[in-house]
């Protein structure tokens, strides 16, 4: 089986544990947002969560990567590796999780939270992610893909599960929102359990030499992803600062920043592959950076991607006309801007790919210069534009970020670890897939049976062409 076969096969299995749970996961939005909670008290589960995404990056602190790099090392011992990694994610996460768990009140009252237990939970939630991080990428390191997805399915399904009992069955309104905290909680603490064994037989562990080292690569990548996550998230909690009072007649801030977060909702769907990708391209980087002809092969796994990543473009913005009775109707507002999301997150895929030189060159601060720039974007980008373009204006600065930070990480890496991406073909299929999705839109049919059946042939003549059009190229990769 060729490399990109087996690469793939293992996108497909993690796929199963990303995209499957998100799927399961997507299940509550019309859960929360069809008759349940207000526009504002969506925005409050999206501001949150907003922060928290952020705030786990740091408790991470880079060292999944760090792992995969130092445990791939020739004459590495891979156990030893692991336990300097899950020593290092402990004691940072754990010092974060007592001075968080300190100042809860006053950072509920900061971040406007209706409960201070909120803030708890979350920082607990924080937490248990932290501590089986490591096993997590030590199960994508040893391409235990299957045993990977088998654990996030099952967290997925308990976490609607429980916001299902608690919000249908046994709601009481002073929680409200915060059955969606609690469940989360409740539903992640049972990773401990599932990682019991590997857990137990960690042993707290610091190398005068290898350790400094790792937070040495560890510590950019870690500022790496809080730049890259304030780009996501910025835009979902700045509409309160930013966004005129009555630019959407009838809308408050708050409700605002609720419609903002469904619609983002949408986009993931694109974050869905990425992640699935991820999970599998980053230990099969570092696994074959070795190899004669690993430029070539990075190349085409790029290429292939975006491929994959304009079929899904294409798929989704095309049928927004059906996917969005999933959500609140009050919430529809907000649907325009998901295909100019789903660009942005398709160049944060792109961008990910092309990181992969500074990862293999101990050049991470390089990532940390990049994402700082994307950032610097977002914030200006966002402050000039939502005030004048609303929602919009925020998914633009959003594509303007991550295309700058491609652009930049590619014309890098050129220089330091040469890479044959076809560009100009990659950009030929951003191009004729952004024109058919401008083209299919403006096509309006009454009958929504009728729309579907067209959509759906559209989308399946747009892979066989794309088929008949890489059939060589896709058959010399497969047999490589």
């Amino acid at each position: 089986m060729s490399k990109l076969k087996r690469l793939a096969g293992e996108t497909a299995l993690y796929g199963l544990g990303s995209i499957v749970p998100r799927m399961i996961n997507f299940l509550q939005v019309p859960l929360h947002t069809i008759n349940m909670f207000s526009e504002a008290e969506y925005g409050e589960i999206t501001k949150l969560y907003a922060y928290v995404a952020v705030v786990n990056i740091v408790y991470m602190f880079g060292m999944e990567t760090a792992y995969f790099r130092f445990a791939t090392k020739p004459g590495a011992d891979p156990r030893r590796i692991f336990n300097l990694a899950q020593t290092s994610v402990i004691a940072i996460s754990g010092s974060l999780t007592v001075l968080l768990l300190f100042n809860a009140v006053p950072i509920s009252t900061a971040l406007q939270a209706s409960n201070p237990h909120f803030i708890t939970w979350l920082v607990i939630t924080m937490f248990i992610d932290a501590l089986v991080a490591i096993p997590f990428a030590q199960l994508r390191l040893q391409k235990k893909a299957f045993q990977f997805a088998t654990a996030k399915i099952l967290n997925v399904a308990i976490v609607l599960g429980l916001n299902y009992y608690f919000l249908k069955l046994n709601y009481d309104p002073a929680m409200g929102v915060g059955y969606v905290f609690l469940a989360t909680l409740i539903a992640n603490s049972l990773f401990v359990v599932y990682f019991l064994k590997t857990l137990l037989a960690w042993r707290p562990v610091w190398d005068k030499s290898l350790s400094p080292q790792m937070f040495q690569y560890a510590y950019p990548v870690m500022l790496t992803g809080v730049a890259g996550m304030v780009n996501e998230m910025f835009s979902r909690s700045m509409l309160d600062w930013w966004l005129p009072e009555n630019f959407y007649k009838g809308v408050s801030q708050k409700d605002a920043g609720g419609i903002f977060g469904a619609a983002y909702k949408f986009a993931v769907f694109m974050n869905l592959g990425i992640q699935a990708f991820r999970y599998a391209a980053e230990p099969f980087f570092f696994s074959n950076a070795q190899e004669k002809n690993s430029p070539t092969l990075f190349a085409q796994v790029n290429h292939f991607f975006v491929i994959a990543c304009c079929w899904v473009w294409l798929s989704i913005s095309i049928n927004l006309d059906i996917l969005k009775y999933i959500i609140g109707e009050n919430f529809w507002l907000g649907l325009n801007i998901v295909p100019v999301l789903l660009l942005a997150y398709l160049f944060l895929g792109v961008y990910y790919n092309v990181s992969v030189w500074f990862k293999l060159t101990d050049k991470t601060y390089y990532g940390t210069i990049i994402t700082l720039v994307g950032a610097a974007i977002t914030v200006a980008g966002n402050y000039f534009l939502i005030p004048v373009a609303g929602f919009m204006g925020s998914a633009i600065a959003a594509v303007a970020c991550y295309a700058v930070m491609a652009a930049l990480c590619f014309g890098y890496g050129q220089k330091y670890y040469p890479i044959p991406y076809p560009v100009f073909r990659d950009v030929g299929y951003l191009v004729a897939t952004a024109a058919l999705i401008v083209l299919i839109n403006k096509i309006e049919l009454e009958s929504q049976w009728l729309a579907t059946a067209f959509h759906t042939v559209s989308i399946m003549a747009f892979a066989g062409l794309t088929f008949w059009i890489e059939r060589k190229n896709l058959t010399q990769s497969t047999h490589s």
